[in-house]
């Protein structure tokens, strides 16, 4: 079974994975950073200083009260539309670099020469027997 693990985790696809985890979460704290700290007190500009983090409905009152915390879902929203645009922007130039790699590679087939028209022919035949019954 150990083998097996090795097996596994020796696989070029489990590391790029893992890197791909790694930065991954890199990337989602400096997207958090970048909603928290730029994003949202550039839409609190326009809204008059509205801090979505701070918008919420309690539910009862003292401090068991339940409270519905809209405002982080809608910051959560704001996050993986700012992610999701990245990954789209990332996986359409990782395809772009792909379509031109693949031009490259592919050569165009040499193009054949294209075949003698009969009457080519029958004069090639004429000739040639021309040549055979000629004396020498």
């Amino acid at each position: 079974m150990l083998k097996e693990f090795k097996d596994f985790i020796a696989r070029g696809n489990v590391m790029d994975m893992a890197v791909g985890i790694i930065m991954g979460a890199a990337f989602t704290a400096i997207v958090t950073s970048l909603v928290d700290d730029l994003v949202n007190p550039l839409i609190g500009l326009f809204t008059g200083g509205v801090d979505f983090s701070s918008h919420m409905i309690r539910f009862g009152e003292g401090d068991n009260a339940a409270s519905f915390m809209y405002g982080n879902f809608i910051n959560a929203v704001i996050k993986f539309l700012i992610i999701a645009w990245v990954v789209f922007l990332l996986v359409k130039g990782v395809n772009r670099m792909k379509e031109m790699a693949m031009e490259e590679v592919t050569e165009p087939e040499p193009k054949e020469p294209d075949a003698p028209s009969s009457e080519q022919l029958l004069a090639e035949i004429r000739d040639l027997m021309k040549n055979q019954q000629a004396p020498s």
